[in-house]
């Protein structure tokens, strides 16, 4: 990607005990990665607040925050985080006049870069529930040891591959935004599990088909996109496909418990988002075939 001579967002929270990275990394739980890959990664891209609470109830935005005071920025020597930052401007920079078009203002969400465990709006998260967006707070939440951890075994390498994380997560506060983030969670709460498992699907591949919206439009705007930048995106929502996991998991499929949707369903809503480039395209509630 080329995001070099981009700004970078003010919007990013830096809540890490110290500096982390794309490369290297450690292990931020027991058992090993690949304990983490069978138990872990089906939470991988949430939202709902159910998957990252690990106890208690909802809990308040921090403090500083609520006072108006300024987050702690990320170090200037940190390539990793600078570039998760510049990321989250050039969405920033997508959907702030996509907002303008319908007549509406976007509210910038808050990316949280922390190590291991963190306190949101929706309650205490461990890393390895990867990475997820609060509702509660309309912030987005970013392990980027664990991230990249997750690309390596995944196979979802790539600076795209991570671009296409964020802007996925960040798709997620565009439907909170919008409405459709409480009103499908109105509907789960009526529906049984394998109704609300199918609306979570279709949040899911809403949102892969928004964070491909955003790449047609920021490369059409900036172009930022390179050779082999859209490949890594693909590849990185096909590797995350509820039907790949449950097959490396344990080896057997079982399409009612999807909630994030298969493997080729996550690519063909990533690629329409960033074929087409309109919201009206990423419209998953409105058709039968997914």
């Amino acid at each position: 990607m080329r995001l070099e001579d981009g700004r970078e967002s003010g919007n990013v929270e830096d809540r890490r005990g110290r500096g982390g990275g794309f490369g290297g990394g450690r292990m931020v739980a027991g058992g090993g990665i690949g304990t983490i890959v069978l138990v872990v990664l089906a939470l991988l891209f949430g939202v709902d607040p159910g998957v990252i609470l690990s106890g208690g109830g909802p809990a308040p935005a921090p403090p500083a925050v609520e006072r108006g005071e300024v987050a702690s920025r990320p170090p200037a020597e940190d390539a990793a985080a600078r570039f998760v930052s510049r990321v989250l401007a050039e969405t920033e920079d997508v959907w702030n006049p996509a907002f303008q078009q319908l007549g509406r203002r976007y509210e910038e969400p808050r990316l949280v870069l922390y190590s291991g465990v963190v306190q949101s709006g929706c309650g205490t998260a461990q890393a390895q529930v990867g990475p997820f967006y609060c509702p509660a707070d309309k912030r987005v939440y970013l392990d980027l040891d664990f991230l990249a951890q997750l690309q390596r075994s995944l196979g979802a390498n790539g600076d795209f591959a991570a671009a296409y994380i964020i802007a996925h997560e960040v798709g997620h506060h565009v439907q909170n935004l919008l409405g459709i983030i409480p009103r499908v969670e109105q509907l789960k709460r009526q529906a049984n599990e394998v109704q609300s498992n199918a609306l979570q699907v279709r949040v899911e591949l809403q949102a892969d088909c928004l964070a491909g919206l955003w790449a047609r439009r920021a490369h059409e705007a900036r172009q930022i996109l390179e050779q082999g930048d859209i490949e890594e995106g693909l590849n990185a929502a096909a590797a995350v496909g509820d039907d790949r996991l449950q097959r490396r998991a344990r080896g057997t499929v079982q399409p009612e418990t999807f909630t994030h949707g298969s493997s080729a369903q996550r690519v063909r809503w990533f690629r329409r988002g960033l074929e087409s480039g309109r919201l009206d395209a990423c419209d998953t509630f409105g058709t039968e075939q997914l």
